[in-house]
């Protein structure tokens, strides 16, 4: 788990860098391991609402495997998805989600909902809180910075 979280916060980085929310996400092939999908958070530079780190890697994943379902796959990302990503995972059949941070005031897989608890069509299992030291640290020194800098 820690190896794909890993990828994920190095992706967190790069927006970081480019002056994005840090948020990174990875899609794997759980049958070989494989990293199918990665995204970043790219709203601002993209100027596009929808451009969230795991709407990213959803996509990459869906065009690299040749389908919108993506059965046998976890998306593994640094924060607990939004309501929009949670949709996304739905729709895409992802059997697995693995978060870093919590998100008190968007997370709608455990914090502000359990999205995946309602009576979808399909409900992928969800752990939170992995190398989550790690994720919310990128996270509040971004805001910090963004801070500092407004003022």
């Amino acid at each position: 788990m820690e190896k794909y979280m890993e990828r994920a916060l190095e992706l967190a980085k790069m927006a970081y860098d480019e002056g994005e929310v840090p948020v990174g996400a990875v899609v794997v092939r759980k049958t070989t391991g494989e990293i199918v999908g990665e995204g970043r958070n790219l709203r601002e530079g993209a100027k596009n609402a929808l451009a969230h780190a795991e709407i990213m890697a959803i996509d990459m994943a869906c065009r690299t495997l040749g389908g919108w379902r993506l059965p046998q796959c976890a998306i593994y990302v640094t924060l607990e998805p939004c309501p929009m990503c949670c949709g996304a995972i739905i729709n895409a059949r992802i059997d697995d989600v693995v978060f870093g941070a919590y998100d008190y005031k968007s997370g709608s897989a455990v914090s502000v909902q359990k999205m995946f608890e309602l009576p979808y069509n399909y409900r992928p299992t969800v752990t939170g809180g992995i190398m989550e030291e790690q994720c919310s640290e990128i996270l509040s020194d971004f805001f910090k910075k963004l801070r500092e800098k407004r003022k």
